[in-house]
């Protein structure tokens, strides 16, 4: 059975970056021509182990104090108080090394410790602070990326849960509120029409059936929100008799489009109550479907005239903008204009998804 031990991606940059950096002394003094194998080899292994030494060591001191999650402007002076103590440890490993390393290896001491620190000690802080600001200022960016990703995705996700929130809200109002008018409906015809009246019961049941058979707060398929408005129109009609006609134009193929739930509806609903029921003579409903310039154009025009209380008053219409507005992030509209010859016309733009 084979173990297979996998490395971070913390681990594998931490080395490669190291050994990059010491090979790249390592190539300086092969070509100037001072290059020793054994000290090379030796300075290899070493600064590899002491710039990782002192890094690791920094990032667990980090982590454990939360730098991670601060942003750039709460780091600033940790930063740079951190790149000096680096630097300094790192000065004084490094030239430790060298004095230590050349002198075992050369076996040989040419001058002593102090004087070698004293030549040697500045450039050697120099390069540990170019080295040390590049680790430091690298690895909190990456956090600090990963921070603001992070933010990012939870806002995201809190937006999503609050507008499925609104949708849900919404949809429990409509609900209600369709099967309230259609139930008033049915009052009329039960004392008129009796058997009538039993088959807008049983249109009513079927509007129901279909109703819990579906998720409101989902789209569905304009298919199915055509059958609903069918079944709904075939109920009013019952009601108004000879009073309402209807016609529906299809231009489109509905089973490839998605809509919101009740949304045709609701503007049928509307065209009835604030159209055809306050004209003594009834009048018409025309829906009409079809796709323009990458939009799904849904439009019902009724009999009747505009007034405030179609566009300001009621749950269907000012619901359905809500919805609208919530699943479509602003890229859908409803518009209500009046026309020539007494007739208001409602108007959904959709996008085509």
């Amino acid at each position: 059975m084979k173990i297979i031990t996998r490395i971070s991606t913390y681990w594998k940059i931490q080395f490669i970056g190291w050994i990059t950096t010491s090979l790249y002394w390592g190539c300086s003094a092969f070509f100037s021509g001072n290059f020793i194998w054994k000290i090379g080899m030796a300075d290899l292994i070493l600064d590899v182990s002491i710039g990782i030494t002192l890094t690791h060591i920094y990032r667990n001191f980090a982590l454990k104090n939360g730098w991670n999650k601060l942003n750039l402007k709460m780091l600033v002076q940790k930063i740079v108080l951190s790149v000096l103590v680096l630097s300094l440890l790192y000065m004084f490993f490094i030239v430790g090394k060298l004095y230590l390393v050349r002198s075992f290896i050369l076996r040989s001491n040419p001058v002593s410790f102090l004087e070698f620190f004293k030549s040697t000690h500045l450039q050697v802080f120099i390069t540990g602070t170019r080295l040390m600001s590049i680790w430091v200022l690298a690895y909190h960016l990456y956090h600090y990326s990963r921070l603001e990703i992070e933010t990012v995705k939870e806002n995201a996700r809190l937006s999503i849960i609050i507008k499925e929130a609104q949708l849900n809200n919404l949809s429990a109002q409509l609900n209600p509120h369709f099967f309230f008018n259609s139930l008033n409906n049915i009052k009329f015809l039960v004392l008129e029409n009796p058997d009538s009246a039993r088959r807008a019961i049983d249109l009513l049941s079927e509007l129901l059936r279909n109703s819990l058979n579906s998720n409101i707060g989902r789209l569905v398929s304009l298919n199915d929100e055509i059958n609903l408005v069918k079944d709904y129109l075939e109920l009013e009609k019952i009601r108004f008799e000879d009073r309402l006609q209807i016609k529906i134009e299809i231009n489109t193929d509905l089973s490839k489009h998605l809509i919101l739930p009740l949304s045709i509806q609701s503007l049928v609903e509307n065209a009835i109550k604030h159209g055809i029921e306050k004209r003594k003579n009834g009048g018409f409903i025309k829906i009409k479907v079809e796709i323009v310039s990458h939009f799904i154009k849904i439009s019902v025009q009724n009999s009747g005239k505009l007034s405030r209380e179609i566009t300001d008053t009621g749950i269907g219409l000012t619901n359905l903008r809500e919805r609208l507005s919530l699943q479509f992030n602003g890229n859908a509209s409803l518009e209500i204009t009046e026309m020539k010859d007494e007739t208001v016309m409602t108007t959904i733009l959709l996008p085509v998804e």
